[in-house]
């Protein structure tokens, strides 16, 4: 019996399986900067590259909010490093 003839998928729709590469990418990105891929390995295949930096990028719109702040931390402008004092 099917999963979408058990009621578990939607009628016509399919689920395949995670590749490999995007299993391993994935992995990586969690684990190393790209930066420091591209410095210990020497020759990596540029389908490997992309998928690596593809995962490497946040996921949520929280994470993407955070990683996108340019927010010092300091309430008011003028009391940040370089700012004028009216």
């Amino acid at each position: 019996a099917t999963a979408a003839a058990l009621g578990l998928l939607p009628l016509g729709k399919t689920q395949s399986p995670e590749s490999l590469l995007d299993i391993a990418a994935r992995k990586v990105a969690e684990k190393w900067p790209f930066q420091r891929v591209e410095e210990r390995f020497e020759r990596i295949p540029e389908p490997v590259q992309r998928r690596i930096v593809y995962w490497s990028f946040p996921r949520s719109e929280r994470e993407i909010c955070m990683y996108s702040s340019f927010n010092t931390g300091a309430e008011d402008p003028a009391a940040a490093p370089g700012g004028t004092t009216a």
